[in-house]
């Protein structure tokens, strides 16, 4: 996939953009769902119903890194706030890892990290601690 970004003599160059996807890893007790390209109206369904299938499947702690992300808009919040309550209705956990990423700044905005604890990497968020 390719998208077109602007030059400096003002003409387009194509660029590549990454495509989304969301691979899930179990981590001891933790399944890590790995999230990129661009968590948008078009591919929040993909991902939520990712998410909806690792928490109905029993998983209790869930950790979604969005590191690799490189836009989310508000349906995308909206799935994790979604997953978020799911989980926690159940007695889980979940957790945002956003390793340098250009989303801490959003996710600040937002006050999402009010609601989801946001780590640096995912083995500190996978680290064995209770919820």
């Amino acid at each position: 996939m390719t998208g077109l970004l602007g030059n400096a003599n003002g003409g387009q160059v194509a660029s590549p953009l990454v495509e989304f996807g969301v691979t899930a890893a179990s981590c001891g007790r933790w399944e890590v769902l790995t999230v990129r390209g661009e968590i948008d109206m078009a591919t929040a369904p993909r991902f939520r119903q990712r998410l909806l299938g690792v928490i109905g499947a029993g998983c209790q702690c869930v950790v979604i890194d969005i590191s690799g992300v490189e836009f989310i808009d508000s349906t995308g919040l909206g799935v994790l706030m979604g997953g978020a309550k799911r989980v926690r209705s159940a007695g889980g956990d979940i957790r945002l890892v956003a390793a340098g990423s250009h989303l801490t700044e959003l996710i600040k905005l937002t006050r999402l990290d009010r609601v989801l604890d946001v780590f640096d990497s995912v083995s500190a968020a996978t680290e064995d601690s209770s919820p």
